[in-house]
Order: structure tokens, then sequence, then C-alpha cells
């Protein structure tokens, strides 16, 4: 792993889940970790409910836009953490690939989605101990 270490959230739309772990990443590591969100078949927007789930929590992901995942990205990546792309996810030996099972939050109202997003945020706390581990203890 490299001195940063980086890691890329793979989900099929890049609409909700991986976006939402991606800005927890983001807002949590304080910019240790190098983060990044695709999707294989990425929608047209951020799911809305996405959207107001994390303004909650005071982090904005409004502005962010659904990117296509590329072979470049997972090559780039220490860490791939899929959330329902499966398949369709580049394999490339040596890098650590994690599968969390999470509800898709496509079509559900903020109430629904914000189970999910807990979840999430409890997933990326352990991530964040595990790559980090010397600055767990600061955070």
């Amino acid at each position: 792993m490299s001195a940063k270490p980086s890691v890329l959230f793979v989900c099929v739309h890049n609409a909700g889940r991986s976006q939402m772990a991606a800005a927890y990443l983001t807002h949590l590591s304080a910019g240790a970790i190098e983060v990044r969100s695709a999707g294989s078949q990425p929608a047209e927007q951020i799911n809305p409910a996405a959207v107001e789930a994390m303004a909650e929590e005071d982090i904005d992901i409004s502005s962010e836009l659904p990117k296509v995942l590329t072979t470049e990205a997972v090559a780039d990546s220490d860490v791939v953490v899929t959330m329902g792309c499966g398949d369709e996810c580049p394999f490339f030996p040596g890098k650590r690939y994690e599968d969390w099972v999470l509800e898709d939050p496509a079509g559900k109202g903020v109430e629904a989605v914000r189970p999910i997003r807990d979840e999430i945020k409890s997933r990326i706390e352990a991530l964040i101990t595990d790559l980090l581990p010397a600055q767990s203890g600061t955070r």
C-alpha cells in the first residue's frame, strides 16, 4: 500500500451508496486517504434522498456527479469496495477487494436511506481504523 492509501467505491449507478461512502471517507479521514467513486452504469445525477441524508450529517454531496468505472481507477487504488457491481468490476492481483452488501437506496425516500447511510458510516469508521491505525485514536 502507498504512503497515502487510496480507496475506490464502486456501485452500479454511482448515485447513492458509493457517493455516501466516498463523502464519509473524505470527511472522516480529513484527507489522509485518497478517495474515488465510480459506477459500472452511472446515473445522470446523485440520488436526491442520498443528498438529503448526507446533508443531515453536514456533508454536502449535491455537486457530485456519477462517474464511469474505469480500469485505471481500479489500478490506481489500494482498496476497492464494491457495493453491487458484481462481475463488472475489473480484478487486479494484489489489490484488496471488499464487497459491502448494502441495500440499494435507489427510489427510496430519506427515511429509508438513513439506515443505509448509518451502516456506511460505521463501515467507513472501521476502514479508517484499518488503513490508518496510528491515526485512528486522534480523530
